[in-house]
């Protein structure tokens, strides 16, 4: 039997391009949360899984109603702070939650290969550097996908990503700090998203781009890891999961 769905937040942007992906791929959307309709709460007794790309702001509440409800959660919202991302791992000790920094396919084949580019480019050879570029209307940064890549090279290295942060670099800042894992962020336009990942060594640099063109691809993939994390266990996913890399 597929998976009923509702949307988080049905009438924004990307809801309305998640609303058409649930419909191509045939599943039953039983509802939709917005401003002045009902709650996410009064929906999910109607929903085996739910889709929410909505804000950072929601993410506590959302986080509580669905594991009170048994629900599972494709959650695709950026900007986290650390009390968010720990009530996502508490609700992901009662359901199942696919919590990724971006949902696009290629992001995450990217993200799987910047790991691997980190664990051979060693850091006191190689400066990593993270640039993205968004929309004028973003209103986090860096965004989510640029610190998972950010996430995705740590872990390559083995160490924190918090330790060794280096973000919005002004003034007089001093040399670079070895093994600084460093992010710049541009806004402007209507940019949907582009990231490049850039190891700069003393003799060659390497990089590592995405661009996406069309917000379209993260509703594809959001849609995708719907249907794959109905009636998994509890436990915190990634898309890394869903797509089996």
């Amino acid at each position: 039997m597929e998976p009923r769905i509702v949307i988080a937040g049905i009438s924004g942007r990307m809801g309305r391009l998640l609303r058409e992906e649930v419909a191509n791929a045939k599943l039953p959307l039983t509802g939709g949360s917005s401003r002045g309709g009902p709650s996410l709460a009064e929906l999910a007794p109607s929903a085996d899984v739910v889709i929410d790309f909505t804000n950072a702001g929601t993410a506590a509440s959302h986080a509580a109603t669905l594991a009170s409800a048994g629900v599972a959660w494709i959650l695709g919202t950026s900007g986290l702070s650390a009390a968010d991302e720990a009530a996502v791992r508490v609700a992901a000790e009662k359901i199942p939650v696919v919590y990724a920094p971006n949902f696009a396919p290629g992001v995450i084949l990217v993200l799987a290969i910047a790991e691997r580019m980190a664990a051979a480019l060693p850091a006191d050879r190689y400066d990593a550097e993270i640039v993205e570029m968004h929309h004028r209307q973003k209103v986090d940064a860096p965004s989510g996908t640029a610190v998972g890549l950010g996430r995705a090279v740590a872990k390559g290295r083995g160490v924190d990503l918090a330790q060794v942060m280096e973000s919005g670099r002004d003034g007089h800042t001093g040399p670079r700090k070895p093994g600084a894992i460093g992010f710049a962020a541009l806004r402007g336009g209507q940019v949907v998203g582009e990231h490049t990942l850039l190891f700069a060594g003393g003799d060659e640099h390497i990089a590592l781009t995405h661009r996406a063109f069309d917000r379209r691809a993260f509703a594809v993939g959001a849609v995708q890891a719907a249907r794959w994390v109905a009636g998994r266990a509890p436990g915190l996913y990634d898309m890394r999961d869903v797509l089996g890399i």
